[in-house]
């Protein structure tokens, strides 16, 4: 969570003279460069995840544990005019068939052959898509008790418990589309603790679950700087104390391994300070690194994924840290940014989209083009409350303003933000066999003009806007 001093949000009608301006065209986002020529110019690999060695199948996790894989529902016929997939293309008049919470079929309507007994659902002429993602949100539970400040780095603490879904702005997060949330503690502290995968929705915090943990959250620099805990409150502290907690979860980690694979007899004692750290180590989950600015970033990708090769995804990643794009794409590390989306370049008196200086890469000053981690590697967040957790599409509408192709932000909401936790199996786009989140928009969701209509979860309806629905008088979006 960005400290509200330090924060750089804009108000509404700050972004209302940002939208009005005479911004830039896109052509001249991303270090000068038009989107279209940089795509045709650089043909790098398409962007890949390090993830590092990590369990294939979920029966294979030690210390991750996922939610139910099969939900209570109704069987439903979604009929719309136009289904966005997102990894496969659209689909005019199309049907999708839920079952057991799960997605059963898709295509088109003359494909699809509705069962006897599902109940049919028309939404005519609205677009459905799967519900969006966000890496880091704060209002998953019980709003601003997320910092416990004992120490600067504190992996024994978790969100897990904290977990509800009654809390009013969860629920105007369910109205805006947004169906599944990395809840993480705050930025109090260097380190502090481990986040929770959840639905929006649910009949309960366990079926809500996806994973937990989630990821390990890491802060650096800016907030943990307000000297919190006992010692390092400069970046040179933050470092030291970061690889020692690392250090010490790597031995335990490799005592675990070396046990169960005979080459030790004596059981290690089990530690839960450092526990959830072994499931690191075995890159079971991923740790998400608020990290802004040019030096911290490096420090990111230097410290967390070269020296002790951990599975990271930079979380913010905001400043003049887009310059680090060539350098992560290297490292197959994604960045999911928000909630500042724009930096005023001094030198050249224009904002600088932030989403598409990552995305697209470009000279920045340079000698020499710096490759952008493409399609693949951009995802957006809110840092909600901070930016309202319903207001996820504002923040890609503004990264599409700012330069960043609108296919990249779409992908930027639902399937990249799923891969970068390594939830895609389950969430993140409309295939056969993920969880039936499906939101029904009244059209292009980039377009502020557009609304929810409907919001489905594990297969079950929770939020209806449609008149005589049963959140129509009370929607506030």
């Amino acid at each position: 969570m960005m400290h509200p001093r330090r924060s750089m949000v804009p108000t509404a009608s700050f972004l209302l003279a940002l939208c009005l301006a005479a911004v830039p065209a896109p052509a001249q986002q991303g270090g000068g460069t038009p989107p279209a020529q940089q795509e045709k110019k650089a043909s790098p690999p398409p962007f890949r995840i390090d993830y590092g060695p990590r369990p294939v199948r979920e029966e294979d996790y030690k210390v991750a544990k996922w939610g139910p894989k099969e939900f209570e529902s109704k069987d439903w016929a979604l009929r719309a005019a136009k289904i966005l997939p997102i990894t496969s293309p659209p689909i005019t008049n199309g049907v999708i068939l839920v079952h057991k919470g799960k997605i059963r079929a898709i295509g088109p309507a003359s494909e699809i052959e509705i069962p006897e007994g599902y109940e049919v659902v028309d939404f005519e002429d609205g677009w459905l898509l799967p519900g969006f993602i966000d890496l880091h949100c704060h209002i998953a539970g019980s709003g601003w008790d997320l910092n416990d400040m004992v120490h600067p780095t504190n992996p024994e603490f978790r969100t897990l418990d904290l977990v509800g879904l009654h809390h009013p702005q969860i629920k105007r997060a369910l109205a805006g589309g947004v169906t599944s949330v990395l809840y993480i503690p705050g930025s109090g502290t260097n380190c502090g603790g481990f986040g929770t995968l959840t639905k929006t929705a649910g009949r309960s915090a366990a079926e809500a679950l996806i994973r937990f943990p989630g990821s390990l959250k890491v802060a650096q620099a800016g907030n943990p700087e307000r000297r919190t805990g006992d010692m390092g409150a400069g970046r040179i502290g933050m470092n030291f104390g970061l690889r020692a907690m690392f250090e010490r979860g790597r031995a335990y980690w490799k005592a675990w391994e070396d046990y169960d694979a005979g080459k030790t007899k004596e059981r290690p004692e089990l530690r839960p300070d450092l526990e959830y750290l072994r499931g690191l180590f075995r890159h079971e989950y991923p740790v998400s690194v608020h990290t802004q600015f040019y030096q911290v970033c490096l420090e990111t990708l230097r410290q967390l994924h070269d020296e002790f090769g951990l599975w990271v995804f930079v979380d913010h990643g905001t400043f003049d840290a887009y310059r680090m794009s060539g350098e992560a794409r290297k490292r197959g590390v994604p960045v999911c940014l928000g909630p500042r989306q724009y930096q005023f370049d001094y030198d050249e008196s224009r904002f600088i989209g932030l989403a598409a200086g990552w995305a697209l890469g470009g000279r920045h000053k340079w000698d020499r083009d710096v490759p952008g981690l493409g399609i693949d590697g951009i995802a957006i967040n809110t840092d909600a409350p901070v930016v309202p957790q319903e207001e996820l599409t504002v923040q890609a509408a503004m990264a599409v303003r700012l330069g960043l192709p609108d296919r990249y932000a779409i992908r930027g909401l639902t399937i990249n933000p799923a891969r970068f936790i390594g939830a895609d199996h389950r969430i993140g786009s409309l295939e056969v066999g993920k969880d039936a989140d499906i939101v029904c928009w009244t059209g292009d969701p980039l377009d502020p003009r557009r609304w929810v209509r409907r919001v489905m979860v594990n297969g079950s309806f929770y939020y209806d806007a449609d008149p005589g629905g049963k959140d129509h008088d009370r929607r506030k979006l």
